[in-house]
């Protein structure tokens, strides 16, 4: 070990077997992009020496921690070994797994990649090893050399979106655009296809499923008539956005299409009152704002949970995206081509900027050839530097590991990773119940059953099939689209009654889980005296809504159980509901 002259320090060195380790699980850790929704990525590799014998990586929200994964596919060679990490520890289990599975295994050392960008797990997970007396490095505060630069930079990258988020408090956005050699995204007549090759177009099939929601402005609707799919079976679907003003919108259009992709409208409140409500007897949603501008739609993304935000406008929309500095990256595929034409659009409207030393400079630019195009992209804003913000490992306080709200007698949750993303129903919590027939089955989470409960006792092929298709779903996010699709498309095939029963079909899968828990019903019974909102924006059944306007049912149905189990100090009242036969 060398040491500082200066202070006599010692300086701990990062070997490239460290490093190739750490960019490893940089690597796995991207490995579900496409198959489930924008998340926390981590990957877990455990490794004696240079060799690797077992890694994971977290598949999605409310799925096993990719720590987990790894230490059960190394089995016995993780004692001793060390456990390298892109990301520091952070799951929505609410009794620190992730933490105790690496204690337990005997891991002797773990290296972290990034401290966890949210406040509330941010430092917990490294201090718990420590005080386990287990070794921990975090690239950047305890190795700094020329050889953990690559690998700190892997880790900042697969979880841009998260960084992002947290710095800017909203979603990462990345702007695409396909464009001539002659700087023209279409023809004078506005004939837009194909500016591309169609390799250049798989690319950014891919950056739309990668994506929480594709934003679109009226313009492009009314031009292009847009599907804005991803053009893959099965996996991810984003949300579909169109940003319009007015409302002068086609009557029919691909995008009204909710069959099997959710579409959103967001506009000036009170505009064509009509249309709205032609849109909302189709499925679109409607969201109004007072003020329609980008930086107002990119809020209400953050509140919605979105990470990352694919912008496909043209350049009427895009010029105030810049200007309002919600633009973070700009990925732009130019092809071999000349078009010409004065009035031919550009990507990007008028900044009104009039000095070429006025243009704006993006960074960490790549340049990549995709068939006969070129992509270029680069940064607007750097990917934020969160280390300034993180406390040295001896200052890391208990406020900073669990934040619930800013008010103090509500208590908020939507995704699993919010401080108290286990009261979700997408949290990483199996649940086993005994159904109608009378065998136990363990569902993978209360979403699956609670989706799986829609077509219960239907005596039809698809309903079934949907069912099966439900529980062999590996996220929550897959099941709840499994049910959901199939809902929308063929509703005649969900049972009887359903929206008299689906509350109590919630709260049986919920009494379970914190039966079935006893961490998770000390953590409802700890929030007494607090209002619990599920605080999902659009859901105005299960959720409280933007405003408070919602019904809040998982919140109440929270709170109810909370009483309960608040009734009986010695317990005596916690039934154990995975011995209950199926009533719903």
């Amino acid at each position: 070990m060398a040491f500082c002259i200066k202070n006599m320090m010692p300086i701990v060195t990062c070997s490239s077997v460290d490093s190739g380790h750490m960019l490893r699980a940089a690597e796995i850790a991207d490995k579900s992009a496409g198959y489930t929704a924008p998340h926390p990525n981590a990957g877990c590799v455990i490794a004696r020496g240079s060799k690797i014998v077992a890694e994971g990586f977290l598949y999605g929200q409310g799925t096993r921690a990719a720590e987990i994964k790894a230490l059960e596919q190394a089995r016995e060679l993780a004692k001793g070994s060390t456990a390298y990490v892109n990301l520091e520890p952070g799951d929505c289990h609410g009794d620190d797994t992730s933490v105790n599975a690496l204690i337990q295994a005997g891991v002797s050392k773990v290296v972290v990649g990034l401290r966890h960008p949210l406040k509330h797990f941010r430092g917990k997970a490294i201090k718990a090893l420590r005080d386990a007396r287990i070794e921990v490095d975090v690239l950047g505060e305890d190795l700094q050399n020329k050889n953990i630069q690559e690998a700190l930079r892997a880790c900042q990258l697969v979880n841009a979106p998260l960084l992002y988020r947290e710095a800017c408090r909203m979603p990462f956005s990345v702007l695409k655009y396909a464009m001539t050699l002659d700087g023209k995204i279409a023809a004078s007549t506005g004939h837009a296809a194909w500016v591309s090759s169609k390799m250049s177009r798989k690319r950014v099939f891919e950056a739309r499923s990668r994506s929480d929601a594709v934003i679109v402005g009226g313009n492009t609707v009314r031009r292009d008539n847009p599907r804005l799919t991803t053009r893959q079976e099965g996996g991810h679907l984003p949300a579909r956005i169109v940003m319009s003003r007015s409302l002068k919108l086609p009557e029919e259009a691909n995008l009204w299409d909710v069959s099997a992709n959710h579409t959103i409208v967001a506009t000036q409140h009170g505009a064509n009152r009509s249309f709205q409500q032609r849109l909302a007897r189709k499925g679109v949603e409607v969201v109004e704002f007072d003020m329609l501008t980008p930086k107002a739609v990119m809020e209400y993304c953050y509140d919605r949970g979105f990470l990352c935000v694919l912008w496909e406008c043209g350049g009427a929309l895009s010029a105030p995206a810049i200007e309002s500095a919600v633009i973070h990256k700009v990925i732009a595929f130019v092809a071999p081509k000349i078009i010409g034409g004065v009035t031919a659009p550009g990507p990007v409207g008028d900044l009104g900027m009039v000095e070429m030393s006025q243009a704006l400079n993006l960074s960490d630019v790549s340049f990549e050839q995709i068939g006969p195009d070129m992509l270029i992209s680069g940064y607007l804003h750097p990917i934020p530097d969160l280390l300034p913000i993180i406390p040295a490992k001896e200052a890391t306080t208990p406020e900073m590991m669990l934040s619930a709200s800013d008010e103090p007698n509500i208590i908020s949750f939507y995704k699993a990773w919010d401080a108290y993303g286990a009261f979700s129903n997408f949290s990483a919590h199996p649940i086993r119940i005994i159904g109608k027939s009378g065998d136990y089955f363990t569902w993978k989470s209360v979403e699956h059953y609670y989706q799986a409960q829609k077509f219960e006792g239907v005596q039809d092929f698809m309903a079934q099939e949907c069912i099966e298709r439900i529980k062999s779903a590996e996220s929550p996010e897959e099941a709840a689209r499994i049910g959901r699709i199939l809902e929308r498309q063929r509703p005649e095939l969900v049972r009887d009654k359903w929206e008299s029963v689906k509350i109590d079909v919630m709260y049986r899968a919920l009494k379970c889980k914190f039966s079935m828990y006893p961490h998770l019903s000390s953590l409802l019974v700890s929030t007494a005296g607090s209002i619990l909102v599920e605080a999902s924006p659009h859901d105005l059944f299960w959720g409280g809504g933007q405003e408070g306007e919602g019904l809040n049912h998982l919140g109440r149905l929270l709170m109810r159980i909370r009483a309960e189990l608040l009734e009986d100090d010695s317990g005596s009242s916690r039934i154990n509901l995975s011995t209950w036969s199926s009533t719903v």
